[in-house]
């Protein structure tokens, strides 16, 4: 793997199902992996095997149909749940186990009743009994955004020592700053022996709208693979979006940061995720929102029409949109109505435009949007005729 690539985790088929009301059936899941599978994605988590005989089913069938990406299961540091999650990783050409556990003084002391020392035993066990099964283990530090970073170095240098091949450092409560997240991974980087030999994962939630950002950053300082979901799916307020993430890397080259995302399926991807699921994408969604490439504001659509970049930094086409959106509002100008006149037939003089936008305006003050219907309805009403029968 070059030293510039940052690998793709897919997580919606495991966290992203964790959204309430967003359950899946099997077949929904094969379409969704095999796409994601063709989309460039380097590892699909496809599941939590040992929650419920249908969730094994599912990583079982995913496993089976997935050409080229590896196929993850999540585990608890359990070894029953290790086990489970081995089998139903069987068929995979490539597979994961992705096993873990709490790092984090409130984990330790809250949810285990526990102490760091037996800790790491039970996370150090977890990946021996892992790595009987599957070469490529993936040990979590849950809530490694809380946790001490001398601490969480002591975690990840006996992981390493277990066989770990992968180290995720999640940012589990969303509760890290892009700076304090890079500057912990940049810690580990520089402390823990090993870590050369590993690649570290950047696994961040949204709850203060950091994910994307703190994932940059992780990678910025080292990490080489980001956990994400389309849409940026996921409990409480979400993951990781996939979309952003894959782009920012694209759109920034003096990163030094790639992928092997092909773009131009993100836009489908993103529909397809949203109807299955029944999660409607919010419209100002970053990347593929169906308002990231429309333009309403008259100063905005001009400059766009003259020069797309004036406004877009990312050409739509590269994302899987066919092209930028001019939305006719009462905030439109005449440049916009020209334009979306030409689109539909009418070449418009100078004079005519004048008369036409007078008309247009007494539409956009009663309707939120002026579509084409409306338009032709325009033109009538000033006696204009298209120049294109």
């Amino acid at each position: 793997m070059s030293d510039n690539k940052v690998q793709i985790f897919d997580t919606t088929l495991r966290d992203g199902e964790q959204v309430p009301g967003c359950k899946l059936n099997t077949k929904q899941k094969l379409v969704i992996a095999e796409r994601l599978d063709l989309l460039g994605v380097d590892v699909i988590e496809a599941g939590f095997p040992v929650s419920s005989p249908g969730d094994f089913k599912s990583v079982n069938e995913i496993a089976k149909v997935v050409k080229h990406a590896t196929v993850c299961g999540l585990t608890r540091a359990v070894e029953n749940d290790i086990k489970v999650a081995a089998e139903a990783l069987k068929y995979a050409r490539k597979p994961r186990i992705h096993t873990g556990i709490g790092t984090s003084e409130s984990h330790i002391k809250y949810k285990f009743n526990s102490t760091q020392e037996k800790v790491i035993e039970r996370g150090v066990a977890a990946v021996k009994y892992a790595k009987s099964f599957v070469e490529d283990v993936e040990f979590f530090a849950e809530d490694a955004g809380r946790t001490d970073n001398e601490f969480l170095a002591r975690v990840c240098e006996a992981m390493i020592k277990a066989g770990a091949t992968v180290l995720n450092i999640p940012d589990t409560t969303g509760y890290c700053l892009p700076e304090e997240y890079g500057a912990k991974i940049k810690y580990l980087k520089e402390n823990v022996t090993g870590i050369d030999k590993v690649i570290i994962s950047c696994h961040c939630h949204n709850d203060l709208g950091l994910a994307t950002a703190n994932s940059i950053s992780g990678a910025i300082n080292g990490a080489r693979q980001i956990e994400c979901t389309i849409n940026g799916i996921g409990e409480r307020a979400g993951n990781t979006a996939l979309e952003e993430v894959v782009m920012i890397m694209k759109q920034h080259p003096y990163l030094h940061l790639n992928t092997d995302i092909n773009s131009r399926l993100l836009y489908d991807t993103s529909l397809m995720v949203s109807e299955s699921m029944g999660m409607m994408v919010q419209p100002n969604k970053a990347i593929v929102g169906a308002n990231a490439f429309a333009h309403s504001s008259g100063i905005h659509q001009d400059g766009v029409i003259k020069n797309r970049e004036t406004y877009e930094i990312i050409d739509p086409v590269e994302v899987g949109v066919t092209e930028s959106a001019i939305v006719l509002t009462a905030r439109s100008g005449r440049a916009a109505l020209a334009y979306r006149s030409k689109k539909i037939g009418y070449e418009l003089t100078k004079l005519q435009l004048d008369d036409v936008y007078k008309e247009f305006l007494n539409y956009a003050d009663r309707k939120k949007e002026v579509v084409d219907e409306d338009i032709h309805e325009i033109m009538k009403t000033v006696d204009v005729v298209a120049a294109v029968a």
